[in-house]
């Protein structure tokens, strides 16, 4: 039976965080909530005669995503001018780059920490981006009308365009994933991907498995959240596979992405580069990036998200954990910082313990309040204390996680809401001993059924002697001194 591989390459375009626009000084603001049209000029609204300058500011940002990505940063870049018509491109062409992009030939390293592949980087180039597009419908007219709002004209982009050595959706999902994390981790993009601050388009096609001829690629534009990536490429593959069995004939187009109804829709016939006509920008001098320049800022690189996962490895996580706490940057610095405070108590409390109430306890609460990790209120240090406080007895799990929720929403540190809410542990071994013997005492029948081999009457007498004493006594004492009275039951009971 005949199989088929997909051969899929990703080109994200990625607004950068810039306080003016790529070839003019109006400010950048989020076009999703600003007034339309009121952050231009005549550069980015195409008057005639005006002249772009290019802003220094994103040209380092790219520099500095290029060496996080691996890349080789050419010593002359070229703008160009990409010539086309649509009616959210005010001047009838984008200013972009071509022959003579910012850098090419990187690369960037998925999967797990087992097994890992690596995902070649054809290029990346600066552009601006064009304005917007909003349609209505208007019942006085049977079309509706179209509206334009030039807010995002001219705002700096970053288009990094993969190789096609992506081979399914997942593994697509899992690049997007790590670019995201590599461009939130240099803070030159929110990662927002719901405003249109990072979106991706995705070149398909299939081929039969083992086969080294390429077909015919179709490309999905503006994919703004990983789950329309990943249900698009798997729509197309489905479709393309489809349309091979039956003989058909796939035409190159651009597609788009009907979230709603779950399937791609056509746009237009895809275009060639030479259909842009693309000729380099007379009003804008090559872009020259000397060594002294390009040191500068990989001096300001910090530690990338690749390089996080492998020390969290280090200190004994999970894979799984190791790659949830270095998916962002203020997640893995909160680690990390926890578990050097861990590390100064006596007893230290470890990097397991800490990476487990982060991702389950404490992600469940934030998740909740719909908050990142700083916007919370609670510090590490009163994190690793509520730790400390439960491995030591003095208050059990069950009750941690009340005092992690009062913590996050007063800010009080462990001891103080522990004392508050009264959920002291008792580490009392006396006492403890005192209740078991009375629970037993009060439940002869019990007993005796536990010693005649009904086990499952332990986790009940376990239940009876925590209800008796308000679930404050340690869980470990109360086990340890129920075992031992009724090893004592039994002994005595042989010698009746």
């Amino acid at each position: 039976m005949m199989s088929y591989e997909a051969i899929i390459g990703l080109e994200a375009h990625v607004e950068l965080n810039t306080t003016s626009k790529m070839f003019c000084s109006c400010r950048v603001v989020d076009s999703t909530t600003s007034e339309p049209n009121c952050y231009v000029c005549p550069v980015c609204a195409g008057m005639p005669g005006a002249l772009p300058s290019i802003n220094e500011r994103a040209v380092e940002i790219g520099i500095l995503v290029s060496l996080a990505l691996n890349c080789e940063i050419e010593e002359v870049s070229v703008f160009a001018r990409k010539n086309y018509f649509y009616p959210d491109l005010p001047k009838g062409y984008q200013i972009s780059q071509y022959e003579k992009p910012l850098a090419t030939n990187g690369y960037i390293n998925i999967g797990d920490g087992h097994k890992a592949s690596k995902i070649r980087i054809r290029r990346v180039h600066l552009e601006e981006d064009t304005g917007k597009l909003v349609h209505t419908n208007d019942s006085g007219k049977p079309r509706g009308i179209s509206l334009i709002d030039l807010n995002r004209a001219g705002v700096p982009l970053l288009e990094i365009v993969s190789e096609p050595d992506i081979r399914s959706p997942l593994e697509a999902v899992n690049y997007a994933k790590e670019l995201h994390s590599v461009l939130t981790y240099l803070d030159v993009n929110s990662g927002d991907m719901e405003k249109g601050v990072l979106r991706f388009e995705a070149n398909v096609s299939v081929r039969l498995t083992g086969n080294k001829h390429l077909n015919t690629r179709r490309e999905i534009k503006n994919l703004n959240s990983f789950k329309a990536l990943q249900r698009s490429i798997e729509y197309e593959i489905e479709q393309q596979v489809t349309a091979y069995k039956s003989n058909q004939i796939i035409l190159q187009e651009t597609l788009g992405w009907d979230e709603s109804n779950g399937k791609t829709i056509f746009q237009r016939s895809k275009e060639h580069s030479h259909d842009y006509r693309y000729f380099p920008e007379p009003d804008l001098p090559p872009l020259t990036i000397h060594d002294d320049w390009k040191n500068s800022i990989l001096s300001t690189m910090p530690q990338l998200p690749h390089t996080k996962r492998a020390h969290f490895l280090s200190l004994g996580l999970t894979n799984y954990d190791a790659r949830v706490l270095a998916s962002q940057r203020k997640i893995a610095e909160y680690f990390e910082l926890a578990v050097k405070l861990g590390s100064d108590k006596n007893p230290p409390v470890l990097p397991k313990p800490i990476a487990n109430w982060i991702t389950t306890h404490l992600f469940s609460i934030i998740n909740e309040a719909g908050k990142s990790i700083d916007q919370i209120d609670l510090p590490p240090t009163h994190l690793v204390n509520l730790i400390d406080l439960v491995h030591s007895g003095r208050t059990n799990a069950s009750s941690g996680k009340l005092v992690l929720r009062e913590m996050c929403k007063t800010g009080d540190p462990p001891k103080i809401i522990v004392a508050q809410l009264g959920l002291e542990q008792t580490n009392d071994q006396v006492t403890i001993t005192k209740t078991v013997n009375q629970v037993l005492d009060n439940s002869p029948d019990q007993v005796t059924d536990l010693l005649d081999g009904k086990d499952s009457l332990f986790n009940w007498f376990f239940g009876q002697v925590m209800q008796t004493m308000d679930g404050k006594s340690n869980p470990d004492l109360v086990r340890t001194a129920l075992q031992d009275a009724i090893k004592k039951a039994s002994y005595n009971r042989g010698k009746e």
